[in-house]
C-alpha cells in the first residue's frame, strides 16, 4: 500500500520503461552503422556490387520492414534494373530498360528528393504502377543515389502493406544511399580497372612474337605464353637465367643508354631471332624498366636464302635455256649428216655403225634439250591433256645420268593406255622430279639401290609411285615432311621446299600425294590425280 501511494512501482515501471527504450534505439542505431560499415567496407575491397547488396540486404531486414527492394542504375542515358531481392520478385527481366516518360523511378532521380507513394492513391499514375501492383505491393519508397552532384541511380523499396515510414528511417535510408552511391562508383572503377587489366593480360599473352619485361636488376618481372613456349619455361619452378642470359648485353645497354636497342641472336636449337629492347619511363622520365621484344625470324632467314636461291636458279634456267637453244643449231646439222651419209653406206660397213650410233645419240641430246627447255620455262602454264607416263619419259631423259652414275637400278612399271589427266605437264614432271632426286638422296648410304616407278589406274584416278629401298622417314616426322623447309639434308643438298611445292602443284590438279614409309627399309611417294573428264558433245540432227 506505501509503495502504492508513494508511487515507488509507477515510477520503476517508467524507468524500465525508458530504458528498454533507449536500448532498442541504441541497437537500432548499433545496427545502422553495422550496415554502412558494411557498405564503407566495400570500399576498400574487392567486392562485386551484387555482394554489397546481398550483405546490405541481410542486415536491413533486421532494421526495416520491407517485403521487395531492387536497384536501377544510369547506365549512359539508361535506367536499367540491375539487381532485385528477392530475386523471383520482379516482373521486369534484369536488365531492362525503363522509359522516361511518366516514371516514378526517372522522377525520384531528376528532381533529386524521396518519393514515397501509395498505389490506391487515385491522384498518382506512373508508369511502373501497373507492374508494381502485379506483385501486390502496396507501397513504393524510392531513393535518388547521387555522388558528386551526379546522378547514378536508384533504390526502390516495396512494401505489401500501406504503413508509412518514420522520419528517422528515411533518414537512415538517405544516409545509406549515399554510402552506397559510393560503393557503387568503387565497384563500377573496380572493375573497369579488371577490364583494362584482363584486356592487356589478354593482348599481352596472345602476342605471338617473345615480349620479357625487366627491372633495374635484371629480374624477370613479366612475360607472355610465347616466351613459355619457346624456352621452354616449368611454370611451378622457372628458371629464368634461361631468359636473362642472352638478352643481358642489350637490356644493360638499353638502361645505360636509355635509348632502344637492336640485336640479332643465335640459339643453338638453331633458332635465329630479332630482340628490340625499350625503356619503360615513369613520370620523371627514369627508365625503371626495359621491354625485350623477340621476334623468331627463322621462317624468314630461310625464305631469304630461298629467294636468294631461287633467284640463283631462274639465272641458271635462263643460262640453260640460252645453252640449249645454242645447241640445237649444231645439233640439227650432226642429226641432218648423220642420216644423209647413212642413206649412202651400206648397213653392213662398219662406217655404219658408228655413224648410226651418232645419230642414236643425237636423238638422245634432242630429247634431254627438250625436257630442260620444258623445264626451264618461266611462264604461266595453262592445263591441257597430258599423260603421266610421257612425263615420266621426259624426266628420265633428264636425270638418267644423275642415276646412272650412282648406279641406281631404275624399274618402270608404266601402265599401257593409262587414262589422260588434265594438267600442265611441266608442272607434273617437276613433281617427279622432286620425288626421284629424293629417292636418290634417301639411296646414298645403300649399297644395293632400287627405284621402282609405276602407273596405274583406279577408278577416276591416276597414280604414279616412286619407290625406293632408303633410309625412310621416322614415324613422327611423315606429318612435317610437306611443311616448307623443313629438310634433314646438309643445306648444299637441300632447301626444305620439293615436297611442299610438289603438294601444292599436286592440290593445284585437284589430287594429292600420299607417302607411306619403314625406317631402314624404304619409302613410297604416291601422286594421285583425277582423270580427265570427258566432254560430251551434242551432235544436233
Amino acid at each position: 500500500m506505501i509503495a502504492l501511494l508513494t508511487g515507488v512501482k509507477s515510477s520503476k515501471k517508467s524507468y524500465y520503461t525508458e530504458l528498454k527504450k533507449t536500448v532498442e534505439q541504441l541497437k537500432k542505431k548499433n545496427m545502422q552503422l553495422e550496415i554502412i560499415n558494411e557498405v564503407m567496407k566495400s570500399i576498400k575491397i574487392d567486392m562485386t556490387l551484387e555482394d554489397i547488396l546481398k550483405n546490405m540486404v541481410t542486415k536491413l531486414k533486421v532494421l526495416v520492414q520491407f517485403d521487395r527492394l531492387s536497384l536501377l542504375l544510369l547506365q549512359g542515358d539508361r535506367l536499367t534494373l540491375t539487381n532485385v531481392y528477392p530475386e523471383h520478385s520482379h516482373y521486369f527481366d534484369v536488365g531492362t530498360t525503363i522509359p522516361n516518360n511518366h516514371s516514378l523511378y526517372w522522377s525520384a532521380l531528376k528532381k533529386r528528393q524521396i518519393i514515397f507513394t501509395r498505389f490506391q492513391d487515385p491522384h498518382t499514375s506512373f508508369y511502373e504502377e501497373e507492374y508494381l501492383t502485379l506483385l501486390h505491393l502496396k507501397t513504393i519508397l524510392v531513393l535518388p543515389i547521387y555522388s558528386k552532384n551526379n546522378g547514378i541511380g536508384v533504390l526502390s523499396i516495396g512494401r505489401l502493406n500501406e504503413s508509412a515510414w518514420g522520419i528517422d528511417d528515411l533518414a537512415f535510408l538517405e544516409q545509406l544511399t549515399d554510402h552506397l552511391a559510393v560503393s557503387i562508383e568503387n565497384a563500377q572503377l573496380f572493375n573497369e580497372v579488371l577490364r583494362g587489366k584482363q584486356t592487356w593480360e589478354d593482348t599481352f599473352k596472345a602476342v605471338e612474337d617473345m615480349i620479357i619485361v625487366f627491372d633495374k636488376n635484371l629480374q624477370v618481372l613479366q612475360f607472355n605464353d610465347s616466351v613459355k613456349d619457346f624456352f621452354t619455361i616449368n611454370e611451378q619452378s622457372p628458371d629464368f637465367s634461361i631468359l636473362v642470359e642472352p638478352c643481358r648485353t642489350l637490356v644493360t645497354e638499353t638502361f645505360h643508354s636509355q635509348k632502344p636497342g637492336y640485336k640479332e641472336m643465335y640459339f643453338k636449337n638453331h633458332f635465329t631471332c630479332e630482340m628490340y629492347t625499350y625503356p619503360v619511363h615513369n613520370n620523371d622520365q627514369q627508365v625503371y624498366g626495359v621491354i625485350a621484344y623477340i621476334k623468331d625470324v627463322t621462317k624468314k632467314r630461310k625464305m631469304e636464302v630461298q629467294l636468294l636461291h631461287s633467284g640463283k636458279l631462274a639465272a641458271i634456267g635462263e643460262m640453260a635455256a640460252g645453252v640449249a637453244h645454242e645447241l640445237n643449231s649444231p645439233l640439227t646439222a650432226i642429226l641432218g649428216n648423220s642420216q644423209l651419209l647413212l642413206r649412202e653406206i651400206a648397213s653392213t660397213s662398219p662406217t655404219y655403225t658408228l655413224l648410226n650410233d651418232i645419230k642414236n645419240c643425237g636423238i638422245r641430246c634432242k630429247q634431254i634439250i627438250k625436257s630442260l627447255l620444258t623445264f626451264s620455262r618461266q611462264d604461266e602454264y595453262t592445263f591441257s591433256s597430258c599423260s603421266l607416263n610421257e612425263a615420266v619419259e621426259q624426266v628420265l631423259n633428264l636425270l638418267k645420268y644423275q642415276l646412272e652414275t650412282q648406279q641406281i637400278n631404275i624399274t618402270l612399271l608404266l601402265q599401257e593406255n593409262l587414262p589422260v589427266i588434265e594438267g600442265s605437264q611441266p608442272q607434273i614432271e617437276q613433281i617427279i622430279i622432286n620425288l626421284l632426286l629424293n629417292a636418290k638422296d634417301a639411296l646414298t648410304s645403300r649399297t644395293n639401290k632400287e627405284i621402282i616407278i609405276q602407273t596405274s589406274s583406279y577408278q577416276n584416278e591416276v597414280h604414279l609411285s616412286v619407290k625406293d629401298n632408303g633410309v625412310g622417314i621416322e614415324e613422327n616426322r611423315l606429318s612435317e615432311i610437306f611443311h616448307p623447309f623443313h629438310t634433314i639434308k646438309e643445306s648444299e643438298k637441300g632447301t626444305g621446299l620439293g615436297l611442299s611445292v610438289s603438294i601444292g602443284i599436286a592440290k593445284a590438279h585437284n589430287g594429292t600425294i600420299q607417302v607411306k614409309s619403314q625406317l631402314n627399309i624404304g619409302s613410297t611417294f604416291t601422286l594421285k590425280l583425277p582423270v580427265q573428264q570427258q566432254k560430251i558433245v551434242e551432235v544436233m540432227q
